[in-house]
């Protein structure tokens, strides 16, 4: 359980988040997946063995390590990132039938029927969302529309626009100049 434990720490990575840093952080500030296999439910602890989050609240819990928030699924069938305070933050982008990937340290993110971007490490909107579609960060840059129809093919899909173009990470227009 040690060696466990002390690989989940030394995998966290060291980011800032308002004033604190996560070096900073005590073992006891982080909240643990528990998971109950007879059920098939989980739930949140901390280090003592505390149930938090009590297992079954959310009928999926995505995260393993919650410092400052954790993708959930809501029984309503929501994908959902939540604060320590179970606060619904924002819609997570589903991709693959589970959490959006992240992708050079963002996730896409869904509020209101738009799409932007959260940093992985930290949970904190990056890029506010605004947009209808948005392709994962490549390079530095993610392909993104104001405009644009989504083309279902089984249970996959495309998106189509004829006004794409592309944002840097802090969700300003690269121009075609700059692309080249």
């Amino acid at each position: 359980m040690i060696y466990l434990l002390i690989f989940c720490f030394s995998i966290i990575p060291s980011h800032t988040y308002g004033k604190a840093s996560i070096d900073s952080l005590t073992e006891n500030d982080f909240l643990f997946l528990k998971y109950d296999s007879i059920r098939n439910e989980s739930g949140y602890e901390n280090l003592k063995g505390e149930l938090i989050i009590h297992i079954g609240r959310y009928p999926i819990c995505f995260t393993d390590t919650f410092k400052y928030y954790a993708i959930v699924m809501t029984a309503d069938g929501r994908m959902t990132a939540i604060d320590r305070n179970e606060k619904i933050l924002y819609d997570v982008f589903t991709f693959d039938n589970g959490p959006d990937y992240p992708s050079e340290g963002l996730f896409r993110i869904i509020v209101d029927g738009k799409i932007g971007f959260a940093d992985y490490s930290t949970g904190e909107v990056i890029v506010k969302p605004q947009f209808d579609c948005a392709s994962q960060f490549v390079e530095g840059k993610a392909k993104v529309s104001h405009k644009c129809s989504k083309i279902l093919d089984g249970e996959h899909f495309t998106w189509k626009s004829d006004s794409w173009f592309y944002i840097d990470k802090s969700g300003k227009k690269i121009q075609s100049s700059e692309l080249e």
